[in-house]
C-alpha cells in the first residue's frame, strides 16, 4: 500500500493558556515548522485549544466543546492539504444530545477527515475530573490508515492499558500516538516525581516492545491553576522505536518540536526476531475478560 519504507513523525510539546486563538495559532505555526523540517504527519497534545479545564468541576467548560467537523478541524484541514501533512488534533467534542468526547481528529494529508477515535478509558483523580465532562468512547479501538501510515490513537490515560495498544496493534497500526495532557501535583513532586514521570515513560515503551512498532507521546508543559489546585505539566514528550529505543525526548520545561524517521523495514525484523504476535496462545486468555471481582 505503501511505496516509502519511511514516514516521520513531528510532535509538537507546547504550553496551554487561556486563549484558545492564541493555541491555535502557536499550533498553526508548530505545525508549519514541522512540515518545513519535513514532518509527514504532525501530532499534537491532547486538548491543546485550552488550558487542562478538567481540573475543576464547572458547567461553563462545556462551552469550549466544538463539533467535529467543526471550526477547528477546518482551519487543520486546509493547512493539512496545502502541506501534504497528517495532522492528529486532540478536541473537546460536542455531540447532539449535550453528549461530549474526548476525541482525536485525524486530518489526512489531502484535507479530508480520515477519521476520529475517542478517549475510552476516562480517569477520575484529584484535579483530573474527566468522568464530569467526557463519556466514554463509542468507536472501540482502531486503527486509521492515512497518506503515510497507518496510525493507532490513543488518548493520554489510555496509555497505561497495555489491552488497548495490542487491541490497536492487531489492527495494523505502524506507530501508537498517545496525545497526553499529564502532570504532577507540584507539591508531590519532590516525593514522586521522578518515579511518575518513569512509569510513564516506561509502559509506553513496553507498548512497543510487545508489539513490534513506534510509539509516540505528545504531553504539554507549564503550570496551570485553578480554584482547587495546581498541575505542572511535565513535558517529556518522546518518540521510541519498536525496541523501545528512545529516538527523540524533550525536556520538562520547554516547548519543542520532535522530528523522526520511522522505518517499517524495523517493524519488520523486529516481529521476525521477537515473535510476540507468533506465539500469543489465545487460546488461554479467556480470563482476560473477566474483572477482578469476578476472580474472587
Amino acid at each position: 500500500m505503501f511505496r516509502d519504507n519511511e514516514f516521520t513523525i513531528g510532535l509538537v510539546q507546547m504550553n496551554c493558556n487561556k486563549d484558545i486563538i492564541t493555541n491555535r495559532q502557536n499550533a498553526i505555526e508548530k505545525i508549519l515548522h514541522l512540515a518545513k523540517q519535513g514532518a509527514q504527519i504532525i501530532c499534537l497534545p491532547e486538548l491543546f485549544l485550552t488550558p487542562y479545564f478538567c481540573q475543576t468541576h464547572d458547567i461553563k467548560n462545556f462551552d469550549l466543546a466544538e463539533s467535529i467537523p467543526g471550526p477547528t478541524t477546518d482551519i487543520l484541514s486546509k493547512i493539512a492539504k496545502t502541506e501534504k501533512v497528517v495532522i492528529v488534533a486532540s478536541l473537546f467534542e460536542h455531540c447532539d444530545h449535550a453528549i461530549y468526547y474526548n476525541t482525536a481528529a485525524v486530518i489526512d494529508a489531502d484535507g479530508t477527515l480520515a477519521g476520529i477515535y475517542r478517549k475510552m478509558h476516562i480517569p477520575h483523580d484529584p484535579l483530573f475530573y474527566e468522568k464530569y465532562y467526557f463519556r466514554p468512547g463509542d468507536l472501540g479501538f482502531r486503527v486509521i490508515t492515512t497518506r503515510y501510515a497507518k496510525l493507532g490513537i490513543l488518548v493520554c490515560w489510555d496509555q497505561w492499558f497495555p489491552e488497548a495498544a495490542r487491541l490497536t496493534a492487531l489492527q495494523g497500526a505502524e506507530i501508537l500516538i498517545y496525545p497526553t495532557a499529564i502532570g504532577w501535583h507540584p507539591k508531590e513532586k519532590l516525593e514522586f516525581g521522578s518515579a511518575q514521570y518513569s512509569a510513564w515513560e516506561t509502559i509506553q515503551r513496553s507498548h512497543a516492545i510487545a508489539n513490534g512498532l513506534y510509539v509516540s507521546s505528545i504531553n504539554r508543559v507549564g503550570l496551570e491553576t485553578s480554584r482547587e489546585g495546581e498541575l505542572q505539566f511535565w513535558g517529556g514528550s518522546f518518540i521510541c522505536d519498536p525496541s523501545g529505543v528512545i529516538l527523540q525526548k524533550a525536556n520538562h520545561e520547554d516547548e519543542t518540536d520532535l522530528l523522526s524517521s520511522c522505518s517499517r523495514n524495523k517493524i519488520i525484523s523486529t516481529r521476525r526476531n521477537w515473535p510476540f504476535f507468533r506465539d500469543r496462545r489465545t487460546d488461554a486468555y479467556q480470563g482476560i475478560l473477566s474483572s477482578f471481582e469476578d476472580k474472587q
